[in-house]
């Protein structure tokens, strides 16, 4: 008898807790990604709707709350390959450049974009500091040429970021990484770059010029894997002459993201894996989940 009146509590719990509003069940967290979304002609999209986004965490399906154009500012990182392989293509970064750096500080949502430009010959340089002067930026792409008998450092060039985005409370940071298809001069695993580019949580987005020949599996790796989990383009150039147009192409995905939020179980722990697909034929997207910055963290 008291076995049954033990079963016929719990049954009664059971059904009194799934009669709860949800209120007054467990919150669910909410979560947040930044999405872009290209149609068929590779152009953003002016609108998403909660059906064209999937989100999985470990492979679990969440709920889409909301969409949002994404207005937070962004820090950017412009890593620049200025070896001696890139010698005839200086040119052309000294217009692709600018025209970037036009697009990005000129968002029409007015929010202060910041752009940093770092060269990648002998070692990783800093060109420019992270500014919003765009007459600063222009100049500072002016002053790039190529060296001789370099290599260059990209993957050193992708922690040293990396490492200076974890220490800075950046709530949007991204790298773009224009490389040529010469030596990889960086003396680095794959294993020892994708670690603090995670803990970085930037987005990843690399344009290579010239004919592919590099032969770094270290770099191949990272470039690959990087730029998918970092929701960004890994796009090939054969030439300079394509490489204006491209960097317009990212700097209007840059500036035509959404802001997705997203709700997870509260009692689960935190995701190894967020993945970011489309809900709808022809319509590509990916992303990215927001940082989380720290308090602490702070600068003035």
């Amino acid at each position: 008898m008291t076995a049954r009146r033990l079963f016929q509590a719990a049954v009664l719990t059971a059904v009194l807790q799934a009669l709860l509003p949800p209120a007054a069940a467990a919150q669910a967290q909410q979560r947040v990604v930044y999405v872009s979304a290209l149609d068929q002609s590779g152009m953003p999209v002016s609108s998403l709707a909660p059906t064209d986004v999937i989100i999985r965490e470990d492979k679990v399906a969440r709920e889409v709350l909301s969409i949002t154009p994404a207005q937070e500012p962004m820090h950017i990182a412009l890593l620049v390959d200025n070896s001696q392989a890139a010698e005839s293509f200086i040119r052309d970064y000294r217009e692709a450049l600018p025209a970037f750096i036009t697009a990005i500080l000129g968002d029409e949502s007015g929010a202060k974009h910041q752009i940093s430009i770092v060269t990648l010959a002998e070692r990783p340089t800093i060109n420019s500091d992270y500014t919003t002067d765009a007459a600063q930026l222009t100049s500072a792409a002016g002053r790039i040429f190529s060296l001789p008998g370099s290599g260059t450092y990209l993957l050193d060039g992708i922690i040293e970021i990396s490492q200076g985005i974890k220490k800075r409370n950046f709530s949007r940071p991204v790298i773009v990484a224009i490389t040529t298809e010469g030596p990889e001069m960086s003396d680095r695993q794959y294993q020892s770059v994708l670690e603090p580019f995670r803990e970085a949580g930037a987005a990843f987005h690399v344009i290579v010029v010239g004919n592919p020949r590099n032969t770094s599996y270290d770099r191949s790796i990272v470039l690959d894997q990087g730029t998918r989990e970092g929701g960004g383009r890994f796009d090939t150039l054969l030439t300079g002459n394509a490489l204006t147009a491209r960097m317009k192409q990212v700097a209007a995905e840059l500036t035509h993201q959404f802001r997705v939020t997203y709700a997870r179980p509260q009692t689960l722990i935190p995701p190894d894996q967020v993945t970011i697909a489309s809900g709808k034929e022809g319509l590509t997207v990916r992303g990215i989940p927001a940082r989380e910055t720290r308090t602490e963290d702070k600068r003035p």
